[in-house]
């Protein structure tokens, strides 16, 4: 989301989608991004535009990403325009025998031999990850997340959107979590992309810090404790400065100075654009009650600090929407005031106070929402429907079932 002119709180939204490309019959990965993205000489490029979507590359061959072509007055029609893109993609892999596969892991997926870099255009700055981090990682080679982006203009603006999103990140793998399975195995963990994701930059702690971002609301807070502590630790690591701009960040929310905008990045992409968009629709509305201190005054939530919110993030990427919840001043920030609760009744309650302002702008996403909240994020419907410990017969049928999702814009055990 390029910020040419300056937007405030919550005129604009920014959704990126990454889906894996895959084998159409063997679901294996398929490092085949640049099939997808070519210009008119038939050249590959890192963007190309749809109308009101983009496509683009990432940092590994097999993902692709889409997104809202600039900045976007609301979440309307996106769903549709997304999952209209999807079948245009499937239709053009199909020419090379793959297909787009959901969710935030590829299941079976050994990264140590399969991962590929973009080799094309911006391939220097991914070379240079990969002699830092080891990009072979799970953590870098083989997830898939959406990214909501919103904007604000000045510290002011900066601090309550900052404050706000802090609070939200622990309990978005209660509504997100998808991916339950890596290597061929159950993994113990319902969001295995968030766990990995955490100590994906360890060479160079300060790059993800805590996962939840450091209490600041100010720019030049922000250079100082977060921006310049990382690039004076990975200046050793990159010599040409390749890796040293506001994108090195990894955090589960970033900042976006240049843009304008607070980048979520904690929450794992779904089954389908539907169940992605709700999600996104039911985590601005909540993020803007919490900025409007409709539950609790902007001094109480900045007083949250990192680690409280860390264990908080911890736990519910084990066990998402069963999540038990018993911290009170954590709770008391969002209205609640019972003494524990599971993430999944949080999510309930707050939707319940939200659900009219979603519905004035976007009723299509009601029913969704009220399906995740009723039967669980997605890892737990995978399952629970088809259980954990699964043979690779086994888990190549659910995953064909859900790449059926994703083509056909439906919600994993909905009914059709």
């Amino acid at each position: 989301m390029v910020n040419s002119t300056p937007y405030h709180l919550f005129d604009v939204v920014g959704i990126e989608l990454e889906y894996m490309i895959v084998d159409a019959s063997t679901l294996d990965v398929r490092p085949i991004s640049h099939r997808l993205l070519k210009d008119a000489r038939n050249e590959p490029v890192s963007e190309i535009e749809h109308g009101r979507t983009a496509w683009s590359n990432e940092l590994t061959h097999h993902v692709i990403e889409l997104k809202t072509n600039g900045p976007r007055a609301s979440l309307a029609g996106l769903a549709e325009d997304f999952q209209l893109q999807i079948q245009v993609i499937n239709k053009q892999l199909a020419e090379d025998g793959a297909r787009l596969l959901p969710t935030a892991m590829h299941p079976w997926m050994n990264p140590d031999h399969e991962m590929q870099l973009w080799p094309y255009d911006y391939s220097p700055v991914y070379e240079a990850f990969h002699k830092v981090f080891d990009c072979r990682g799970h953590g870098w080679a083989n997830l898939q997340s959406m990214h909501i982006n919103l904007p604000f203009c000045g510290d002011e603006e900066f601090a309550r959107l900052h404050a706000a999103i802090r609070l939200v990140l622990p309990i978005l793998p209660g509504l997100a979590a998808s991916s339950p399975w890596v290597e061929g195995h159950f993994s113990g963990v319902l969001d295995k992309r968030l766990d990995v994701y955490a100590n994906n930059s360890r060479k160079i702690p300060s790059v993800a810090g805590r996962v939840i971002p450091e209490a600041v609301f100010s720019r030049q807070d922000y250079e100082q404790q977060i921006f310049q502590p990382m690039f004076a630790e990975i200046a050793p690591f990159d010599p040409n400065k390749l890796l040293q701009d506001e994108f090195l960040n990894s955090r589960g929310a970033i900042a976006r100075f240049e843009r304008g905008a607070i980048e979520i990045r904690v929450i794992d992409v779904q089954e389908c654009p539907l169940a992605d968009v709700a999600i996104a629709a039911l985590t601005i509305a909540v993020v803007k009650k919490l900025v409007a201190e409709d539950w609790s005054p902007l001094l109480a939530q900045k007083g949250m600090d990192v680690e409280t919110l860390r264990s908080l993030f911890d736990a519910t990427i084990q066990t998402a929407e069963q999540t038990v919840l018993s911290h009170t001043d954590y709770l008391d920030l969002f209205g609640i005031q019972h003494p524990t609760i599971t993430v999944g009744e949080l999510w309930r309650t707050l939707f319940d106070q939200v659900k009219e302002e979603i519905r004035t702008v976007t009723p299509e996403l009601i029913s969704p929402i009220e399906f995740i909240l009723n039967h669980g994020s997605l890892a737990r419907r995978m399952t629970s429907i088809h259980g954990e410990n699964l043979s690779r017969n086994e888990l190549h049928a659910i995953y064909e079932l859900l790449a059926n999702c994703l083509e056909e814009g439906r919600l994993l055990g909905a009914k059709e």
